[in-house]
């Protein structure tokens, strides 16, 4: 018999590359890099693993070789080549232990090798396709990551730093990542500061350490890094307020801050143009780079300075300025990679639709609204509700149909609602109190509005909002000040009430439920979308799309203050020259007598504005929902009613009514239908609510909506079997009989969770006045028991 794969890594493929000199950490076997996609609660999916991962470093992989069973080397090409595109190494190799096949991904070769090169061979191959010439630069790209007790970065954040440090010990002036909401940005860029920190780089080249600038335009964005991942730099850090030290190594600054346009000069230029060495820009998406941008004038000021920038927005024709600025990406770690990975969390899409969203509103001749302003003749729909007109009564339906999916799937499950503006979130606030009293009064911070008037206040809520072990606030209605920013870990449903227009703010949106915390059981998320805004978005082939390549700049390069010479990817170390004087002040003229002052006319006062047209009155009802989820690549959103979904998993699971009756008819059957129904995304809850048949059991729902069957009530069939199985009961004493009578009854009013041994032991000596074994000798002994009830669940799904 041939050597399997363990055999083969154990007897040949372990010693050869320890021969070779990987030994200790630059050998990594059985390497898991994935978490596995994620199904459902405590499911997952495969994990990928690769057989060693060969690294110089410890955060400095090289290579991966995959092991096959005797005779098959070339059968591992393809999945050794997969993993080394995954992991962005250079090189792979396959080996039965007998051959070793070498895959150099850069060069296109394959080659059957004697033996595995030596680390410091395959480093200089690497080096020689490379800009990495000073073995400083490599000295500080080989630096180790800071350690993170428990924690070590995930495979794309190791390819993000790497690659990142790489370009700027090379001398690349300008990089950008690309990395999706809740993939742990933030980290990644703390990582490239140590490394660039603890080995001393900065662009002159002298033992001092760099002078960072992080840029954001969120008071967030800067002061959770400053109070979480930067707080290893210690007293090297600082946040700027007001004013312009020299004395730290890492300034944070909201960019309004150091840019702010009624302070001239602008803060920034107190320091130097050529003080810092390395400026980060935060969510660099939001428009930095406009020409005409608070963030672009400072950039173009510290111009000198590499500038590295973070997003989780792929390149679009409306963010082109960001991308013509920054180059094409370093690395781009995509949702939908993210989901596959199992790092970040699924989502399940549904879309609800008013009648009055779906037909749109007119008003009749010469109505007029609540305040008594005429209302213009006009078609309104979806995007001018709440906007030019206000319908209460649309925003009461969406707090109802919320309150009543919270109700049926975790009340207390975090939500984030995006509404059209202020006034929207306190009326959706208003409506949701309204509808869950009992909730509000046990807890008065159930429902919250966060938005700029709420202040302190807000702030306060927002942080218990973020807080995974804070139950309350549960619900918060926000406009747009929760879309950037917020790390909320544990935020189960993602309520959109407005129309999104910009693909940049919804995934932003989308990226506040990606975040994954098993240990709080969150493990997916769902959409509400009652605008249907979201199907239009996840259309476009944009959504998650890689980057789409850059065309010629859609603006001129800059010019620098005094320079005449436009700006370039590279412009030489120094100072900007300083603008102009300005001209002289002329002479005063000779004083005469003074006049008396002349009081300026007072302004009119503007007349108020009038309030927004509302219209109340109306009956607004839901007319349809949907239900949108991943194929099983993770990669499009497939459409379905709620029903024709359900049916569409059932049949994929059970091919017809017999086999699907057949698993029912066991309560193991019955509990892997649920979790395997669970796992594609179908809550039998929802399904009945849907149907309307509380009366009926889970199996006929199923085989109804699968196969057009008869929905039959537990009631009928526990009729049926009392009339058509007297010989199955004849079997036992009429006080056994009295205990399937009674497990009847309770599976008549309340269905079939009551009909296995577990919950039936349970629950029948509390009833019965007897203990279990009394009740176990009315049936002549434990196999007894377990029979009768076998037959009576076969019994009751026999037809």
């Amino acid at each position: 018999m041939g050597l399997n794969e363990a055999d083969t890594c154990r007897e040949f493929v372990t010693p050869a590359l320890q021969a070779a000199g990987w030994t200790g950490p630059r050998l990594r076997e059985q390497y898991y890099f994935t978490d596995g996609r994620i199904f459902g609660p405590n499911r997952r999916g495969e994990r990928k693993r690769v057989d060693y991962l060969l690294c110089y470093s410890p955060t400095f992989p090289l290579a991966v070789v995959e092991a096959k069973a005797e005779g098959g080397a070339r059968n591992g090409i393809q999945q050794a080549r997969d993993y080394a595109l995954i992991l962005k190494v250079h090189f792979a190799y396959a080996s039965d232990g007998a051959a070793i096949v070498e895959i150099d991904l850069v060069a296109g070769t394959e080659r059957t090798v004697p033996g595995y090169p030596s680390p410091e061979e395959l480093m200089r191959r690497y080096r020689e396709r490379t800009n990495l010439t000073s073995d400083q630069a490599v000295e500080r790209l080989l630096t180790a990551d800071y350690p993170t007790e428990n924690k070590e970065s995930r495979y794309y954040q190791t390819i993000a730093i790497n690659r990142t440090v790489e370009a700027i010990v090379s001398g690349k002036k300008r990089t950008l990542l690309v990395m999706a909401t809740g993939s742990g940005k933030t980290p990644t860029a703390f990582q490239i500061c140590w490394k660039l920190w603890s080995t001393r780089w900065n662009r002159a080249g002298t033992p001092h350490r760099p002078k960072i600038l992080y840029l954001a335009h969120l008071d967030v964005l800067v002061a959770d890094p400053v109070r979480k991942d930067f707080q290893p730099f210690g007293d090297s850090i600082t946040r700027v307020q007001g004013r312009a030290d020299t004395a730290h190594d890492i300034y944070f600054a909201l960019y309004q801050a150091v840019a702010h346009p009624d302070r001239i000069p602008p803060l920034y230029r107190e320091w130097s143009p050529d003080f810092f060495d390395l400026i980060i820009v935060d969510e660099c998406h939001t428009g930095s780079a406009r020409e005409d941008g608070l963030w672009r004038e400072i950039l173009v000021y510290f111009t000198s300075a590499v500038q590295l920038g973070l997003t989780a927005t792929p390149v679009r024709a409306d963010d082109r300025n960001t991308y013509d600025w920054f180059g094409l990406p370093l690395y781009t770690y995509s949702l939908a990679q993210g989901i596959a990975d199992g790092f970040l969390a699924p989502y399940r899409l549904h879309n609800i639709i008013t009648d009055v969203d779906a037909t749109g509103w007119r008003p009749f001749s010469g109505q007029r609204d609540k305040h008594g302003q005429l209302i213009p003749d006009k078609l309104y729909g979806t995007p001018d509700f709440e906007r030019q007109l206000k319908l209460p009564d649309r925003t009461r339906v969406f707090a109802e149909h919320l309150t009543d999916y919270l109700r049926r799937t975790d009340p207390f499950a975090k939500t984030i609602v995006f509404c059209v503006d202020q006034d929207h979130a306190e009326d959706m606030r208003a409506g949701l109190v309204a509808c869950n009293r009992d909730l509000v009064a046990k807890h008065p911070d159930y429902v919250v509005r966060i938005t700029s008037l709420e202040g302190d206040l807000g702030k306060k809520h927002l942080g218990n909002f973020m807080l995974p072990r804070k139950r309350v606030p549960v619900i918060v209605t926000t406009s747009k000040m929760l879309s950037i920013g917020v790390d909320a870990q544990t935020c189960k449903n993602i309520v959109i009430c407005r129309v999104i227009g910009s693909m940049v703010e919804f995934k932003q949106i989308i990226g506040r439920g990606t975040r994954v915390r098993t240990d709080f059981d969150k493990w997916t998320f769902d959409i509400l979308d009652y605008t249907g805004s979201a199907s239009l978005l996840f259309a476009d082939p944009a959504f998650d799309g890689e980057p789409l390549p850059l065309e010629p700049a859609l603006f001129p390069p800059p010019t620098l203050p005094g320079n005449e010479s436009p700006l370039i990817n590279d412009p030489p170390v120094g100072p900007v020259a300083p603008p102009p004087p300005p001209p002289p002040t002329p002479p005063e003229p000779p004083r005469g007598p003074i006049s008396p002052p002349i009081t300026p006319p007072i302004p009119p006062v503007p007349p108020p504005k009038p309030p927004r047209l509302t219209v109340e009155g109306l009956r607004v009802r839901v007319v349809a929902e949907q239900v949108q989820v991943l194929d099983p690549e993770g990669n499009v959103l497939q459409t379905f009613s709620l029903t024709d979904f359900t049916g569409d998993k059932v049949r994929t699971l059970y091919p017809s009514p017999e086999s699907l009756r057949a698993e029912c008819s066991t309560p193991d059957g019955r509990a892997r239908i649920v979790a395997s129904l669970n796992d594609r995304g179908v809550d039998l809850d929802e399904v009945a609510r849907v149907l309307n048949h509380p009366e009926a059991d889970p199996f006929d729902l199923l085989a109804h909506v699968a196969f057009r069957t008869t929905i039959v009530p537990r009631a009928a069939r526990v009729e049926r079997v009392r009339k058509t199985q007297a010989a199955f009961f004849a079997r036992y004493s009429p006080a056994a009989r009295a205990i399937l009578d009674h497990l009847l009854e309770l599976y008549a009013a309340h269905g079939p969770a009551n009909l296995d041994l577990a919950a039936a032991v349970e629950l029948l000596p509390s009833h019965e006045q007897a203990t279990v074994p009394e009740i176990v000798a009315r049936f002549g002994g434990l196999p007894s028991l377990e029979e009768a009830l076998a037959e009576l669940n076969r019994q009751l799904y026999a037809a």
